[in-house]
């Protein structure tokens, strides 16, 4: 096989020898992309028909599936992946610069070598010194075996003389192939040498994780494709000023992406979170005015996390809306519905919300718990030391349910918080106006 870079567009699929700003077919701009064909000769094969199996003839225990699978020494991460590495997957872990991708790795090897397994890191990036230092910070007792690589057919020599039992590629955007002729980090590269590495773990049954970079958005950097040949997905994502750290399943073949892992970074390392509410509400104060507990899903899990609002009078003609930890534009509806129903009159008011921990708020659950927060901070009324606020608002100023209502309520009195606002409950508070006589009149 002989590869040769050419570059299709995206819009014509024309192909073209070299980059160019502008298609020459379509006319279309910055719509050329890397690719690679096979210009050497092709092999005469004769292909045969393969036999058929019924899947009612084939059946898997649980059992079966607990076997295959390799315990990572972190409940919180064998949680996300779904029980453990199975044995012959391809996974991928990304996430933004000093997020902690490296020290998670470090303490997933640390923990298979614990258990006997055979450990192979490659590292594209640092050398074995800078590897085996952090090692060293993070106090791990067991053997790893580094090798500073960045060449696809060394590593895959390699493998092929230590015959290892769980790899760590560190990072698959810094690997290169002398098959294909780019540079590494190219769309034809990353695509390559990710075929090939899933190639060894499907057919020698070896678990490999597989390091990635993120874009200035914070997506996977690379090609699409590269999320499509792996078999799961991780997003370790967090705040880097604070300690909490969330691990998320983008795609998962071997379980579901609902779940999600809390993890502590400490000196030692991130540690698992097993109770992350107990641990969001630390360092509470008491009747603050402006702060609001609202129970929130993340995948199968409730969390208790605190909202924090601030309101003051604007110096400038324009006011001010900050937002930390939830979507700037869904704070602006919240602020005018709160003008015209619940006549706050926030018009002169700068208003800032935070959530607290680092935590970022995506689903509407939290909508009531920041209207309730800007009130308090408006008004100067606390609420009550054992509420929690959960459900969504309208444009109309109705409060309207939420998934899983009965779910954050358990855990909310597990708590020791009491009282529970939510739609259609105790005095079946349906819209805004009705929520705010309640509490602040």
């Amino acid at each position: 096989m002989k590869l040769k870079s050419i570059y299709l567009c995206s819009n014509c699929q024309a192909q073209a020898p070299k980059w160019s700003g502008q298609c020459m077919q379509c006319k279309k701009w910055n719509t050329l992309v890397e690719d690679v064909v096979n210009v050497g000769k092709a092999d005469s094969l004769k292909s045969a028909a393969l036999p058929l199996r019924s899947t009612s003839t084939l059946s898997v225990t649980n059992m079966e599936l607990k076997e295959k699978r390799i315990l990572s020494g972190s409940p919180e991460l064998d949680r996300v992946l779904g029980g453990g590495f199975m044995t012959d997957s391809l996974v991928l872990l990304v996430g933004d610069p000093g997020i902690g991708k490296s020290t998670l790795t470090l303490q997933i090897c640390d923990q298979m070598a614990k258990i006997g397994r055979k450990v192979l890191y490659f590292s594209g990036e640092e050398s074995v010194g800078q590897v085996a230092g952090r090692a060293q910070r993070l106090d791990l007792k067991h053997a790893v075996d580094l090798v500073n690589i960045n060449n696809l057919e060394s590593l895959l020599a390699t493998i092929e003389v230590e015959k290892p039992e769980f790899i760590v590629v560190d990072s698959v955007q810094v690997m290169s192939s002398d098959e294909v002729v780019s540079q590494a980090g190219s769309i034809s590269q990353i695509r390559y040498v990710t075929e090939r590495l899933m190639q060894v773990a499907k057919a020698q049954k070896i678990p490999i994780l597989l390091i990635g970079h993120v874009n200035k958005e914070g997506n996977l950097a690379g090609p699409q494709v590269l999320t499509h040949l792996v078999d799961t997905v991780l997003f370790l994502e967090g705040d880097p000023f604070h300690q909490f750290r969330l691990l998320r399943s983008t795609k998962n073949r071997f379980g579901t992406v609902d779940e999600v892992g809390v993890f502590k970074m400490e000196s030692k390392g991130l540690l698992d979170v097993q109770n992350p509410s107990a641990l969001f509400l630390e360092g509470r104060a008491e009747n603050p005015i402006g702060s609001v507990i609202v129970p929130i899903m993340e995948g199968t899990r409730v969390f208790l996390v605190e909202v924090q609002a601030l309101t003051s009078y604007t110096q400038f003609g324009h006011p001010k809306r900050t937002a930390s930890g939830f979507d700037l534009n869904r704070l602006n509806i919240i602020i005018a519905v709160l003008n015209r129903y619940a006549k706050l009159k926030l018009d002169s008011c700068d208003v800032y919300v935070n959530v607290v921990g680092g935590l970022k708020l995506k689903e509407p659950a939290a909508d009531l718990a920041v209207a309730m927060a800007i009130a308090s901070s408006k008004l100067k009324k606390p609420l009550p030391p054992e509420l929690v606020v959960m459900g969504e608002m309208g444009l109309s100023g109705e409060i309207r349910k939420v998934t899983q209502m009965e779910r954050r309520q358990k855990e909310a009195e597990k708590l020791g918080f009491s009282q529970v606002l939510k739609p259609f409950g105790e005095g079946d508070l349906r819209l805004i106006d009705q929520v705010m006589r309640r509490f602040f009149i």
